[in-house]
């Protein structure tokens, strides 16, 4: 296992249980006390989590995995979801993207889209095909280099759990545009509260990309369906599109579908 992998896999403990023990860490992940040690001290650094005698516990009040540790989690799942999403959107739209591992995987589908590049694009001739607006410096850091995209990135704070914009600046530039689609990315989903991410702030711009949008795609791996997170993004009512993987089940897509949201599963 890398120390990636296994610095994920901790961090994954830690959210879940709010501690872990170096000597149950190391049984679990088969490597030695030493290493699990070494990988604590290296987190704990990082101010990821605080070191305790025997092992660590969550850093802060409330804990949220970065994201540069959940792109390997149901990866294959993410980005077949990016590739459904893109296909959603037409050439010489607005498009309007959060943060988030699986919108991470939208943007890469949307560079990749073979109408949108090359000689066959409607903009060899110099203009972009596309324009995305994002909060998201990641998401605006793969596509400035495509010359077919045009970026238009809000200002705010940047979170470094998630490298979103969020605050006032944010919402100033989200208020004086329009959008012909918002791609959501969600923490959890349900019929009866909405759409949910972790953070309150992450949830108000989210909620403004939504309004400001013709129609609107929730993205989002069936683990987060029927379940709730600390903020509310927005009702269903706002929703047009739930985008997610072969995990749902037919009974939830049956509420959806009832909610009026068209599911597609990938």
């Amino acid at each position: 296992m890398s120390r990636d992998s296994r610095w994920s896999a901790l961090l994954e403990l830690v959210g879940k249980h709010g501690r872990v023990d170096v000597e149950d860490a190391a049984r679990t992940l088969a490597v030695s006390a030493a290493t699990i040690r070494r990988d604590l001290d290296q987190l704990a650094e990082q101010q990821l989590l605080t070191r305790t005698r025997g092992g660590a516990v969550a850093h802060g009040v409330s804990y949220e995995l970065a994201l540069r540790y959940k792109t390997g989690r149901n990866a294959p799942e993410k980005q077949a979801i990016g590739r459904a999403v893109a296909e959603l959107v037409a050439a010489g739209e607005v498009v309007g993207l959060t943060g988030g591992t699986t919108i991470t995987e939208v943007a890469r589908s949307l560079a990749l889209r073979p109408d949108l590049v090359g000689d066959g694009a409607a903009g060899a001739a110099g203009q972009p095909t596309l324009t995305v607006v994002t909060n998201a410096l990641n998401i605006a850091n793969e596509l400035v280099i495509r010359p077919q995209i045009k970026i238009v990135v809000t200002g705010g704070v940047a979170r470094p759990q998630s490298y979103e914009l969020t605050g006032p600046l944010a919402s100033g530039v989200l208020g004086e545009i329009t959008l012909d689609v918002a791609v959501l990315g969600v923490n959890a989903i349900d019929t009866e509260g909405g759409a949910y991410v972790h953070h309150e702030g992450e949830a108000s711009i989210n909620r403004l990309l939504a309004q400001q949008a013709q129609r609107v795609v929730v993205a989002a791996d069936s683990s987060k369906i029927g379940k709730r997170a600390f903020a509310r993004v927005c009702d269903l009512d706002l929703v047009d599109f739930l985008v997610t993987d072969e995990g749902i089940t037919p009974e939830a897509t049956a509420r959806f579908t009832e909610a009026g949201i068209t599911v597609i599963a990938v």
